[in-house]
């Protein structure tokens, strides 16, 4: 019990470590000017798929994080576009809509920010969470990490808050040297970066 609690703990701190160095990671955020070109059409995506309480500043501030707001980002491991989908989840993604080769195009900021928003809502809907709060948690970090390995941790979490299902990483399938990425993802998007997007709707705290 002792050296599970040492590991979590060092899991956590190298969370935190990572928060620390990211650019941006600081208490005020800027949101970058060509985010406010997106804003009407994300605010259009977001009541279609989710209803008029949308979430919408976790997604902006998704995006913010995915890819800064930038259609021609890619990644070093191959990841593209503002909602950064990897090559097989786009495919993946678009068989599951129905949209043709032709009209599955990451770059394209639209299909990016329905992508995100539509995969986002399929996360959420096999998700749970002891609240609201902690269902966007889950959803994010199973957007980053998958969906798996979330399921996996939640079945032997003691309860369905999200520090206690974090507590179960590195312990159920996933490796504990992805932790501190995969933990830090929802922290930085719905503590660091949300708020910065507080004009664009409202946003989730925890305890919701």
């Amino acid at each position: 019990m002792l050296r599970a609690l040492r590991q979590h703990a060092a899991i956590v701190l190298a969370a935190a470590m990572c928060l620390a160095i990211v650019p941006g990671a600081e208490a005020s955020v800027a949101v970058p000017r060509s985010a406010n070109a997106y804003r009407a059409e994300l605010t259009r995506i977001a009541h279609s798929t989710w209803g008029m309480d949308a979430p919408i500043p976790v997604f902006a501030a998704q995006i913010h994080q995915e890819s800064g707001w930038n259609p021609a980002a890619v990644s070093r491991v191959g990841a593209r576009g503002m909602s950064q989908f990897m090559p097989a989840t786009a495919t993946w993604w678009c068989h599951l809509v129905g949209l043709t080769t032709a009209d599955c195009q990451p770059n394209n900021p639209t299909w990016a920010m329905r992508s995100l928003v539509g995969y986002d809502r399929w996360l959420f809907d096999r998700v749970v969470g002891a609240t609201l709060y902690d269902r966007l948690w889950a959803m994010l970090r199973s957007y980053n990490g998958g969906l798996g390995h979330w399921q996996k941790e939640a079945s032997t979490a003691t309860n369905l808050t999200h520090g206690a299902v974090d507590a179960q990483c590195g312990r159920a399938s996933r490796a504990a040297l992805h932790c501190a990425e995969n933990l830090g993802y929802p922290q930085r998007i719905l503590v660091t970066l949300q708020s910065a997007y507080a004009g664009w709707g409202a946003v989730v705290t925890e305890g919701i």
